[in-house]
Order: structure tokens, then C-alpha cells, then sequence
């Protein structure tokens, strides 16, 4: 059965890289015991900085070093404290990865990795598109990534965190994103996908905002083509949920990947390397950035240019769908 979305969405946004703070807040408040290391691109006026304003013993600025601050926080989770690491994403795979590496993941230490401005959402063209970071975490033992759909989505990641024995990255976006749920009252475990739409002829696996791009894709596909697709919230990309893939893979008998990511190294990969161990034999394609530097332009006019806006996940599954037909 699938989870009630919110599925007449259309606008109704939220921002997860508000929500983190906001949830933070929340858990400072509740007397839960954590601290917080950040880069100097949280404002004072976001929800972060206000909790950086409350709590400031607690909380540790490290400017424009993402190195240092990754590696203070596994100095901090050693000595014996849950921390909460929010980088600017671009910076965090790329400049850091010596040190989520050895610091972070070697050591096998409770530090939550938040980093933010996930696929082409930062606004600032290739150099600071986020778009390798999974194909690099993936590779890395012991990192448990999770990309939260939404913001709702992204507090119960964070408050379910505070539990969770290990090192974790979590990939949010820039900024407002729509509602995947209706509310907040589903249940959440890590490694357990959800399933927001039901569907028979395929199904499509996403995750992060991808979610919302693929529900209305499936909606196109059903109204204007009779395509009725299945859509799986692949929350955690590691580890997967083997147990719903080879439940689609058995119940649809197609398999369609939606990512803001290279398709190389990334969800799609990482569904395609399992599937494929298992013997699958149906239809399969990976939707997200070609093997390229992508485009400069808004976030939306990049999905659209690249096929992964609803109308372009909608015409690839046809195309996708003709093919076995012949």
C-alpha cells in the first residue's frame, strides 16, 4: 500500500536546509545532548543561525575550511559527542574527502554530514554543481547516505539520527522543494523505501527531489498514455532496500531510475549493480546528468534541457515502454 503524498501539489513548497535547523532547535529544546560545526555560509537569519544564536556553546564555526571542519568534527565524535556537520555540498566530496574518508568513516564515529545544495541547485554552474558526491560516499565503507525527499522528510533523518550508531551523510538541496507527504505521520526507518504511488507496467526509483519530479512523471504517464508506473522513495541510497527492488522488479518487470546525480556511480548504479547480481532481465534506464558538466542555468531549465522534469521522466518511459513493446 502506498503512503498518502501530497499528489495536487503544484506549489506547495518546503526547504529542507531550513528544516535541519528548525530540527536541531527542536532537539536542543528537548535536552538532547549534540553538537554543531558549520562553515561560515550559515546566515544569521536562517533557522540554523538562530540556533547557533541560542546555543552557542555547542556550536563551532570553522570559515571557509570544509577540510578542518570535517576533520574537528571526527575529533569532537571521538571524544564522545553526536555532531551534526553541515557543509556546503560542492565542498564536502570534492575538498573533503581525505577526511570524510580517514577521519570520518575509518574511525566509524557518530558525526551526521549534512551537506547541502545537492545536484545543480546551488546556482553557481559547474564548478559548484553537486553532482559526483554519491558515485564517492558509495565507495567509502561504513558512510550510511540518506536523501531525504523533503522537508518534512529531512527532520524525521535527523531526529532519528540522534539513535543511529555510525557515520552518516545527508544530501538536502538549496532550496524549496515540493512536498512529497501529505504529512508527516508515515513511518520512517532507514534502509526501508516507501512507496509513493502504486503502479503495475514499472516502476521508478528515486530519491531527494527527484521524488516529486518522478510522482507528477508517473501521473503524465497514467493520464496521458495509460502507463500506470509505480514510484519507490529510495530514502536511503546505502545501504538499499534490496527487498523492494527485487518486490518491483517481480511486480513490474521494468526498472527506471530518477536522480539529481551523474548517472554514473550514483542511485542508478547502485540499483543497476544489484539488480543485475540477481539476474534481472527486464527493462532498465537510468534518468539524472549525463557525463558532462552540466549547463548553467535556474535549477528547473536545467531538469527540463536534461529530460528530468515530469514531462521529460514521461517521454523517456514511453520511448523506454515502445521498445519492449516491439
Amino acid at each position: 500500500m502506498a503512503v498518502k503524498s501530497t499528489f495536487d501539489f503544484d506549489q506547495m513548497l518546503s526547504n529542507a536546509r531550513e528544516a535541519y535547523g528548525e530540527e536541531l532547535m527542536k532537539m536542543a529544546n528537548d535536552g538532547l545532548d549534540f553538537v554543531f560545526t558549520y562553515s561560515d555560509n550559515v546566515a544569521p537569519s536562517s533557522s540554523a543561525g538562530k540556533f547557533i544564536q541560542k546555543y552557542p556553546d555547542r556550536c563551532f564555526n570553522f570559515g571557509i575550511a570544509e577540510p578542518n571542519q570535517v576533520g574537528a568534527s571526527a575529533g569532537l565524535a571521538l571524544s564522545g559527542q553526536t555532531v551534526f556537520a553541515q557543509v556546503f555540498g560542492p565542498f564536502l566530496p570534492l575538498r573533503a574527502a581525505d577526511q570524510v574518508h580517514t577521519d570520518i568513516a575509518y574511525n566509524d564515529v557518530n558525526v551526521r554530514l549534512i551537506g547541502t545544495h545537492a545536484g545543480v541547485t546551488a546556482g553557481g554552474g559547474p564548478t559548484h554543481n553537486c553532482i559526483a558526491d554519491l558515485a564517492l560516499y558509495r565507495a567509502i565503507p561504513n558512510l550510511t547516505i540518506v536523501v531525504p525527499a523533503d522537508a518534512g522528510q529531512c527532520c524525521k533523518v535527523i531526529r532519528q539520527s540522534m539513535s543511529f550508531k555510525g557515520p552518516m551523510v545527508i544530501r538536502i538541496d538549496r532550496g524549496g522543494s515540493p512536498n512529497v507527504y501529505a504529512d508527516t505521520n508515515y513511518e520512517f526507518e532507514f534502509g526501508k523505501a516507501i512507496e509513493t504511488v502504486q503502479g503495475t507496467d514499472l516502476t521508478i526509483i528515486s530519491a531527494g527531489s527527484s521524488v516529486y519530479w518522478s510522482m507528477m512523471g508517473a501521473k503524465l504517464l497514467k493520464e496521458k498514455h495509460g502507463i500506470h508506473a509505480r514510484v519507490i522513495d529510495m530514502h536511503t541510497i546505502k545501504p538499499l532496500d534490496t527487498n523492494m527492488l527485487l518486490k518491483c522488479a517481480k511486480e513490474t518487470g521494468n526498472i527506471v531510475t530518477v536522480e539529481e546525480h551523474s548517472i554514473n556511480g550514483g542511485l542508478g548504479g547502485a540499483v543497476a549493480e544489484f539488480l543485475l547480481e540477481e539476474g534481472f532481465c527486464g527493462k532498465f534506464k537510468r534518468i539524472g546528468l549525463p557525463d558532462e558538466f552540466a549547463v548553467l542555468g535556474d535549477p528547473d531549465e536545467v531538469y527540463k534541457y536534461y529530460g528530468m522534469n515530469p514531462e521529460g521522466i514521461a517521454r523517456q518511459i514511453v520511448k523506454l515502454m515502445k521498445k519492449q513493446n516491439k
